[in-house]
């Protein structure tokens, strides 16, 4: 079922810049800017800024070796999925790399649970923008911000990827902005050097003091890691919108040597300043969330409001990116025959229609779940997509095993961007990877033996579809191989008659 993959010389799939296909193919629309804060921007969800409360609730200060640890899972991800894609810049990233290094199955198989991953989470931040602009505006239902929100990036999404890149570098930039200037404020606050403010609780003493860094044991940080890894996924996003860059091996390359200090800066240096600012078990960490009270804690007015503003910020940003990022995986999907012909048709304006609709409607019928069924249908949909990204992962740390040995094979130099330690780092970073998706099954308190159990079970409906797919289609493709041979064959007995007669 999997045959030996070869490595393209291009640079580019099928359809993709600088080769039309259908329409014009997509194209090279983004510029340097936009993929700079798409990088940057993609690494800091809207998870970080409303989930990190529940982490340090459960972890206390050692939330930081949390976060820690998955960051520095995040970066070797990265790394391989770097690697691969400075070599042969895709749309179809992790996928296409996985179809070309372990088979169709693979990238049939991880294409489309990312895809699902992705329109469920377009259900998700719908409706958590449209809590905050009903807030604002309660003339308006929450259904139809829901339902405006979703109307207005989709149709940004289908004039051009350049409208996709200039949204996401505002939005993206308005992120970075703001959680800049929290960690210079409050990192001046917890040494004492911001003028104007006497925050009694501020200080390190908070992250020793209060039942210690460990209040809960070390088995805290490995829950700490269950509750905070989804809020990481984004990081690849850099990598397929690479694609459809002007230079996308430079870019592919400063997105994964950048990923370091965006990790360290954005989400260690801003949970420091939190835990720093307040004791881990302040109510008002649980209550109004932990930036909206470390903000409060500074005497800073309308700290809610301000934070409202930067997650409907990050929330927006998500969405957009969300989109893009089904839809783009939809066309690869769709040149790769893994999904309908017309997924991987372009307009003019080099924009896969067909597959950002395709991917809205699905966001808007889990939206519609989101409504009508919140605690049946839409928790199975958020749930069974709830593991996706530790697949995804996985995924990436096998591929490049046998991807680095192609790629030196055909063309070593497109080994601009090398994994560490290889292979050793590698298999090390998918057995942790392992490691986490087993402790997932003991988790009953967060809900994390149900996600992975549902996760696996949409997983394996995922992977038998395609072996039966592979079955159906590989015969058809022998029957017709071998319909050609016989044919050939026939035509030269005829050509050898011919002659004879002659």
């Amino acid at each position: 079922m999997t045959s030996q993959p070869t490595l393209k010389t291009t640079g580019h799939e099928p359809g993709g810049p600088g080769d039309p296909g259908d329409g014009s193919g997509l194209q090279a629309g983004l510029k340097s800017r936009h993929l700079s804060m798409i990088a940057i921007g993609g690494v800091i969800g809207a998870g970080l800024f409303v989930g990190s409360s529940s982490g340090i609730a459960t972890a206390g200060p050692g939330i930081l070796l949390s976060y820690a640890l998955v960051g520095t899972l995040v970066v070797l991800v990265m790394r391989m999925l770097g690697e691969m894609s400075a070599a042969n810049p895709t749309s179809g990233s992790f996928s296409a790399h996985a179809d070309r290094a372990l088979g169709s199955w693979a990238g049939f198989s991880i294409g489309w649970l990312y895809w699902f991953f992705w329109v469920v989470v377009l259900a998700v931040e719908a409706t958590a923008g449209a809590v905050i602009l009903e807030g604002w505006i309660p003339a308006v239902p929450q259904w139809a911000w829901a339902l405006i929100v979703m109307l207005v990036l989709t149709a940004t999404n289908l004039v051009s990827v350049g409208s996709y890149g200039e949204f996401e570098f505002w939005f993206a930039g308005i992120k970075v902005v703001a959680i800049a200037a929290f960690i210079v404020i409050g990192g001046l606050a917890v040494f004492g050097l911001l003028p104007g403010v006497d925050s009694e609780q501020a200080g390190l003493s908070n992250l020793t003091e209060h039942g210690g860094f460990l209040p809960h044991g070390a088995g805290a940080i490995l829950t700490g890691v269950l509750l905070v890894v989804f809020s990481f996924m984004g990081s690849e996003i850099a990598t397929l919108a690479a694609g459809e860059s002007e230079n996308p091996r430079q870019a592919v390359t400063k997105a994964t040597n950048s990923i370091i200090w965006r990790v360290a800066v954005f989400y260690l240096g801003s949970i420091f300043v939190v835990v720093s600012l307040l004791p881990w078990d302040s109510k008002s960490i649980t209550k109004d969330g932990s930036y909206v009270a470390a903000l409060d804690s500074l005497g800073i007015p309308h700290a809610g409001q301000i934070m409202n503003f930067i997650v409907l910020t990050s929330v927006l940003s998500c969405l957009n990116s969300g989109l893009y990022t089904a839809s783009r995986m939809a066309f690869s999907l769709g040149q790769r025959g893994d999904a309908p012909k017309s997924f991987a048709r372009t307009t003019a304006n080099g924009v896969p229609r067909t597959a950002i609709l395709a991917s809205v409607a699905f966001g808007f019928v889990a939206v519609f779940f989101n409504y009508k069924f919140p605690d049946s249908v839409f928790l199975f949909l958020v749930n069974s997509s709830g593991a996706v990204a530790l697949f995804v992962w996985l995924v990436i740390c096998f591929s490049q095993l046998r991807m680095r040995k192609i790629i030196q094979a055909e063309a070593p130099e497109k080994l601009v961007v090398k994994m560490w330690l290889y292979p050793y780092l590698t298999w090390a970073t998918a057995a942790l990877i392992v490691f986490i998706l087993g402790y997932m099954l003991t988790d009953t308190e967060h809900d994390g033996r149900e996600t992975m159990l549902l996760s696996l079970l949409v997983a394996a409906l995922v992977l038998v579809v395609a072996f039966v797919k592979e079955k159906v289609l590989g015969g058809r493709r022998a029957a017709a191989a071998a319909a050609q041979a016989d044919s050939q064959a026939q035509a030269q007995d005829d050509r050898r008659d011919e002659v004879s007669a002659g």
